[in-house]
């Protein structure tokens, strides 16, 4: 047990460390920038189809399975609205943080991991190389670009993923459906899903960091960071999406 709290207790503070480190070095030279681009592509084109594929169905399921229930207390019309909060202010956020989070910060695990064990991390130092500035800040930047665009567009499909489903399956009137979704939604619904995928990004990127850069015992120890990486970007999300949630309802409501 006490080595167990010791490890958690080391796990946190070389995450805070890290996290420090990284904002101390977030002014990059213009020659680095081609870096966050091409971060940019790896993180957000690539995930395009698992991101929005997850947004559709959501919407989808979520709004068929309002439908049915809501029927029973004759208020199917509060359905788009409903849809529109759910999907807004957590699904899209949390579901595209998870999904495309977990294929992320895997990635970058493997591949700072990789470094780690062949030891080009210590050649990089070696050389005077700032490895922070080098490898972890363009990935920072690239997703705190990214899971905002991801969400955002998960968001809009998901939400007429819901609004299809509702006129296939239950005969709605798509623009009393919108009508009623654009009367109860508000900007702030919409802000506040992007400021926690501004969040969740830099929790994803750090973690995905901070466990390449600890990998040890070779390609086994890889393995098993790589797989530690996507249990904890899942509990990282979900449990900072509480405190966000919390947050941003004492701050705007």
């Amino acid at each position: 047990m006490d080595a167990y709290l010791r490890r958690t207790a080391m796990w946190y503070g070389g995450l805070g460390l890290l996290s420090g480190s990284v904002v101390r070095n977030l002014a990059l030279p213009p020659a680095y920038f081609q870096h966050v681009v091409h971060e940019i592509e790896t993180m957000g084109v690539r995930s395009l189809g698992v991101a929005l594929t997850a947004a559709v169905f959501t919407g989808m399921v979520f709004a068929l399975q309002s439908a049915v229930n809501m029927a029973r207390f004759g208020a199917e019309n509060y359905v788009g609205p409903l849809v529109a909060l759910a999907i807004l202010r957590e699904l899209g956020p949390v579901l595209t943080a998870i999904l495309v989070g977990g294929k992320v910060a895997s990635g970058i695990t493997a591949e700072l991991g990789s470094m780690k064990v062949t030891e080009q991390i210590d050649a990089l130092r070696t050389l005077g190389v700032n490895y922070v500035k080098r490898l972890i800040v363009p990935r920072m930047l690239a997703a705190l670009v990214v899971f905002p665009l991801l969400t955002v567009m998960a968001d809009v499909l998901g939400v007429l993923g819901g609004m299809v489903m509702m006129f296939l399956e239950r005969g709605a009137d798509m623009w009393a459906y919108w009508n009623a979704t654009t009367y109860w939604v508000v900007p702030k619904d919409f802000l506040m899903g992007i400021g926690k995928s501004v969040v969740f990004g830099a929790i994803v990127t750090l973690i995905g960091c901070y466990n390449g850069l600890s990998t040890e015992g070779g390609t086994e120890g890889l393995g098993r960071a790589t797989t530690a990486t996507v249990v904890h970007v899942t509990m990282g999300v979900i449990i900072s999406d509480f405190f966000l949630t919390k947050l941003f309802l004492i701050l705007f409501w």
